[in-house]
């Protein structure tokens, strides 16, 4: 999700490429965390040049172990570059993060092979891209886009999310088939418009795909509010062997946590990204914004599916026969008095030298002056 607003704060502008230190080979995760601990922030320097592409907009990040190798999406509608993503090495140690060198960038390509047009070339296949994953399996990639739903008489376009099979250069390979309640329409139903398709994790040996959408669905309930009041979005479960949802989870999310300033002004909380963590088990990410604040709150909650009762074919609003998921807070990341962004991505990185992994967030600064595109490292304790 895009979120527009003022903020202040002071910028660093130069880029060092250090060296990488006391880093080991990644183990696969398990679901025993019982805690992060904050190593360090970087911020990469606002419209930094490469390769002719303005970076910014981060809001998804993955890792690849074999080529210690990290790819990050961009939220650029083809707006000021084409639509992409680039391959980055992040050079970290305990002591915190040294340095980010990009390495690569490739323009996300539709089936033709074409670039992806912006909203003024054509509004109705203009990409919002959010979510980007590398399996082993194949080595490729997977990105999702949000789609769009605006509703302006004669103008109305209504675009569908994707999730989409791309190579590591960027050439599309095949989309997911999406389910009925995923398409977006001008009535109250379906997908909100900027709050669809943002998190996303293989698990099960890239077996199964998980993704979670941001903000209920119209039928599903209300958006969250200040107060606790059913806010339930859904975690959609899919077999990557067949490229169809199999299962379908309710998520409470929790209130916004700080009214606007003025109070009539933009508020949000939802899910931005999610992250296997073992069997059924996954981390999840909630943002919450709200205009005339600075920082976002950030919480990282510990999920499981287990005894989630598969609601694909059951709408949520004033429904009480269905079981969501479980969900046990990590950390609020208000709590570590740092400042906390737009953070959109997650993953894990490679091992420190002590044998701990490392989760690594990504902030979406929204190509702002008034925002940072942070990277947070954390340790994982176990």
């Amino acid at each position: 999700m895009r979120i527009n607003s003022v903020r202040s704060g002071l910028l660093s502008f130069v880029v060092f490429f250090g060296a990488c230190t006391g880093i080991k080979k990644m183990a696969q995760p398990t679901a025993g965390i019982t805690a992060i601990k904050f190593l360090g922030e970087y911020d990469i320097p606002y419209n930094l040049n490469f390769n002719n592409t303005v970076v910014g907009g981060l809001s998804g990040i993955d890792y690849n172990v074999k080529e210690k190798l990290f790819y990050l999406i961009a939220d650029d509608r083809s707006d000021k570059n084409p639509a992409r993503f680039y391959t980055a090495r992040i050079f970290f140690n305990q002591k915190g993060i040294d340095s980010i060198r990009f390495l690569n960038t490739y323009p996300l390509l539709k089936e033709d092979g074409r670039e992806y047009p912006n909203s003024k070339q054509d509004p109705s296949n203009t990409p919002d891209p959010e979510a980007i994953r590398y399996s082993p399996r194949g080595k490729q990639l997977v990105w999702s886009s949000e789609g769009e739903r605006i509703l302006r008489g004669k103008d109305t376009i209504l675009a569908n999310p994707s999730i989409n099979w791309i190579t590591t250069s960027g050439k599309f390979k095949g989309s997911f088939l999406l389910p009925a309640n995923l398409q977006m329409q001008a009535t109250e139903k379906g997908p909100r418009q900027n709050g669809v398709l943002e998190g996303m994790s293989f698990a099960d040996n890239y077996k199964t795909l998980f993704v979670s959408l941001e903000e209920p669905l119209y039928e599903d309930g209300p958006r969250a509010d200040l107060e606790r009041n059913a806010a339930f979005t859904r975690i959609y479960q899919f077999k990557v062997a067949t490229k169809q949802n199999t299962a379908q989870y309710a998520y409470e999310l929790d209130p916004i946590a700080r009214p606007a300033n003025p109070v009539t002004g933009f508020k949000i909380n939802g899910i931005p990204d999610i992250l296997s963590i073992g069997p059924n088990k996954l981390l999840v990410l909630e943002r919450s914004f709200s205009t005339g604040t600075l920082p976002c709150t950030i919480k990282v909650f510990v999920v499981n599916l287990d005894n989630a009762t598969d609601i694909s074919s059951t709408e949520l609003r004033g429904n009480n026969h269905f079981t969501p998921v479980s969900k046990k807070l990590l950390l609020n990341m208000d709590e570590l008095g740092i400042y906390t962004d737009n953070i959109e991505g997650m993953t894990f990185g490679p091992l420190l030298a002590n044998g701990h992994k490392t989760l690594l967030f990504i902030a979406d600064n929204n190509f702002s002056i008034a925002e940072k595109a942070q990277l947070l490292l954390f340790e994982v304790l176990e």
